[in-house]
């Protein structure tokens, strides 16, 4: 056991649970930080000259010598072309945050239609991690087609008893395990939403690894959306921000509220040139690591069987992004103990995201791949899991879990 395992299991009993949380947490960044072997490393989670060091040798990417952004000219508007024309809009502009771009669109087209209400899913992110801004902020009324661990169909989006102004569609949708509808679901849904008269705004903060699923390029997935929203953060490792594209008019007048809404930043030279440089760097690589992703997924599925462990899910089975979801009838706290062990003993992190409980003994857990996992071949990840399960027996039979109870 490591020194770091035996102090925390000697102070437990003695600290809140806030406090074992943030301390977990800590342990947790720091075996990352130290792990020569992970699957992903996320850029927000580098230190200070780190993050710096992503602005270094930009001079393919925009002309440094050019003035610096005012209120967002520059290399702000550079940014918004550049995002309009992959998406094949007529024109984006910048949001420091994507919960203002995502009020602000849907605030817009409630002026055109003359509806305030939304219709999303009960998993989607304004429902889930927003602290109700849609209501509380910009006067909305969301209303939920379905909270299933799917995208909503086009028959219940058809046949929704409320009349609705605009759907919002989450592409993937984050909290369902990352997943996306199939193409011809997809063109299904945006039609009954049309049926109905309705707009069709995407969340699409990780639609840029979409293409690989849909078997289409951005600009013919974003077409089928009046209004898109993009992250630059969440794929392409920027410092932050988003974007708003569709129709000139609508994005105008986006502009106006993002003023009112307290988003028209002095200066955002640092963050348009982080998110640029995804656009150039990662944005070329995202179908590589879903390719990656799949291979990964199938081998973790390999590596619990052959350990032994009675019960194990890679959801989706197939990623259909680079990011998918993984649940094991153990306890949050057995898992995250053996998962941080792991990498402070053998410095490779096979689950380097939090826990999180969804039941008695039952837990999941987020899985990114991303240039660091192109290195693992599927052997890789399977010698991975068999040192992960023998830290996890350990644990569990140390902390008197209940073990390994299917669902």
């Amino acid at each position: 056991m490591s020194d770091a395992a035996e102090q925390t299991e000697r102070t437990d009993e003695q600290i809140s649970d806030e406090e074992r949380l943030k301390r977990r947490r800590q342990r947790r960044i720091s075996a990352f930080r130290g792990a020569e072997r992970v699957l992903a490393r996320p850029g927000f989670l580098g230190t200070l000259r780190e993050r710096l060091a992503l602005l270094d040798d930009l001079h393919d990417v925009y002309d440094l010598d050019e003035p610096s952004d005012i209120y967002g000219n520059g290399v702000v508007e550079a940014l918004e072309q550049k995002v309009a024309g992959l998406l094949g809009k007529d024109a984006a502009v910048f949001f420091p945050t994507g919960t203002m771009a995502q009020q602000v669109a849907l605030r817009c087209w409630a002026g055109r239609t003359g509806s305030p209400t939304v219709a999303l899913h009960g998993l989607a992110h304004p429902e889930v991690h927003e602290r109700n801004a849609f209501s509380q902020v910009s006067g909305l009324r969301p209303v939920r087609v379905t909270s299933e661990p799917r995208l909503a169909t086009a028959d219940e989006v058809r046949e929704f008893a409320e009349p609705f102004g605009a759907l919002m569609l989450e592409l993937p949708l984050r909290d369902a395990g990352f997943v996306l509808p199939s193409w011809e679901e997809l063109t299904d849904v945006v039609e009954a939403a049309r049926e109905r008269d309705a707009v069709v705004h995407f969340d699409g903060a990780r639609l840029w690894e979409s293409t690989v699923h849909f078997g289409r390029p951005l600009d013919e997935i974003a077409g089928l959306a009046d209004s898109v929203y993009v992250s630059f953060y969440k794929s392409l490792e920027g410092f932050g921000g988003a974007a708003l594209a569709g129709p000139r008019a609508l994005v105008e007048e986006a502009r106006a509220w993002r003023h009112r809404y307290g988003g028209q930043i002095f200066q955002q030279f640092p963050t348009a040139l982080s998110a640029l440089a995804g656009l150039e760097r990662e944005l070329p690589r995202l179908p590589e690591y879903v390719v990656h992703a799949r291979v990964v997924a199938a081998a973790l599925r390999e590596g619990f069987a052959a350990a032994g462990v009675p019960w194990a899910l890679v959801h989706p089975e197939l990623p259909h992004s680079h990011d998918f979801q993984v649940w094991l009838p153990y306890g949050v706290d057995v898992l995250s103990e053996a998962a941080i062990r792991q990498g402070e003993e053998t410095k490779t992190l096979l689950f380097g995201n939090p826990w999180e409980e969804k039941g008695p003994g039952l837990a999941f857990t987020e899985v990114y791949v991303r240039a660091a996992g192109l290195e693992w071949t599927a052997e890789d990840v399977k010698a991975a899991v068999a040192e992960f399960v023998s830290r996890l027996t350990e644990e569990a039979g140390k902390q008197g879990a209940a073990g390994a109870v299917g669902p």
